[in-house]
C-alpha cells in the first residue's frame, strides 16, 4: 500500500489517520496513512527519512509548516503566498508542497457552516502557520473588509504585505491590527493563535463579536471549548476546527490520489465520536 503520514509534535491527538482511512474506504484506494512524531529539532531528517523509506507524502501540523514550506521546491500559489505548507508529495521530479488549511476552512464556513463570507467583516486572530495558510483563501471569499490582529505586529504586518496584492485584487479591505484593539463587532472572528492548544484565554475583547455572528477556533475537541462558550456568553454562534480538519484533509488526499472524498459522512462520524458523552 503506498503509504503516507501526518507528522507533528505533538502528533498522538491528531485524528487524521481516522480521516484519511475512511476517505481511502470511500473511495476503493488502498493506503496506509499513520502518525509520525518528529523531534522539534529534527523535522527535515525525520521527513527525509520517511520519503527515502517509500513514502508517497504527508501532512505536516504544529510547529513545522514553515519548515514544511522550505522543503518542497515545487509550491502550490496558496503554499507560496502563505510560505507554509501542511501536504507534502514526494514526486521524482521535486517534492511538491500546497496548503490547505485556507481552503478546508472556506469550504467549512461556506457549505458546511452555510454562512457566506463574500461582504462580510472578517478578524482573523493570530499571523503564525494557521493564519498564513487562511489568509489567501479568505481574501479570495471576498469578505469587505478583514483584520489580521496579533501580539507582535511586525508580524501581522508582514502577512498583510504578502497578501496586499491578493486583496486589492478580489476589493478586500486588508490591515493589521493588535490584540488589544483589533476593532468591534465583526460578522466573523477566526481564532488561529494557539491559545486553545496551550489552554490560555481568549486573546481579545469581547467586543469584537456581532450579536448573532459567527466565531470559529481551529483547534476542535476539549481545547476548543473555552472560546466556543466565550462566544456563546455574547451572543454568537461557536463553531470549532473539525469541519476544517475534514475538508483540508479531503483536498490533500485529492493532491495525492487524485480522487476527491465526500466529506459529509466523515464529517458526521467524527463529530459523533467527539460530543459522545465520557
Amino acid at each position: 500500500m503506498d503509504r503516507y503520514a501526518v507528522i507533528g509534535h505533538p502528533v498522538e491527538h491528531s485524528r487524521s489517520p481516522d480521516i484519511q482511512a475512511r476517505f481511502a474506504a470511500q473511495t476503493g484506494q488502498s493506503i496506509d496513512y499513520t502518525r509520525r512524531l518528529s523531534p522539534l529539532d529534527g523535522f527535515t531528517a525525520t521527513v527525509r527519512q520517511f520519503a527515502a523509506d517509500g513514502a508517497h507524502g504527508c501532512n505536516v501540523t504544529v510547529p513545522f509548516k514553515f519548515e514544511a514550506w522550505q522543503l518542497a521546491p515545487r509550491r502550490t500559489p496558496r503554499a507560496q503566498r502563505a510560505e507554509a505548507a501542511n501536504t507534502l508529495r514526494f514526486d521524482a521530479g521535486g517534492w511538491w508542497c500546497d496548503n490547505t488549511d485556507g481552503i478546508g476552512l472556506v469550504r467549512d464556513i461556506t457549505v458546511n457552516a452555510g454562512v457566506a463570507l463574500a461582504g462580510r467583516r472578517v478578524l482573523l486572530i493570530g499571523a503564525g502557520g494557521a493564519a498564513a495558510g487562511v489568509l489567501g483563501p479568505l481574501i479570495e471569499a471576498g469578505p469587505s473588509a478583514l483584520v489580521v490582529a496579533n501580539r507582535t505586529a511586525d508580524k501581522a504586518q508582514a502577512l498583510v504585505d504578502r497578501h496586499a496584492d491578493l486583496a486589492r485584487d478580489h476589493g478586500v479591505a486588508l490591515s493589521a491590527a493588535p490584540l488589544d484593539a483589533p476593532g468591534t463587532a465583526f460578522d466573523l472572528v477566526l481564532n488561529g493563535t494557539a491559545s486553545s492548544l496551550a489552554g490560555a484565554g481568549v486573546p481579545v475583547p469581547a467586543s469584537v463579536l456581532r450579536v448573532g455572528g459567527l466565531a470559529v477556533d481551529m483547534m476542535y475537541g476539549a481545547g476548543a471549548r473555552p472560546f466556543l462558550d466565550w462566544a456563546a456568553q455574547h451572543g454568537a454562534t461557536g463553531r470549532d476546527g473539525l469541519g476544517m480538519l475534514v475538508e483540508q484533509a479531503a483536498e490533500s488526499f485529492f493532491a495525492w490520489r487524485g480522487v476527491r472524498p465526500d466529506t459529509a459522512p466523515v464529517l458526521a462520524a467524527l463529530r459523533a465520536q467527539i460530543d459522545a458523552p465520557r
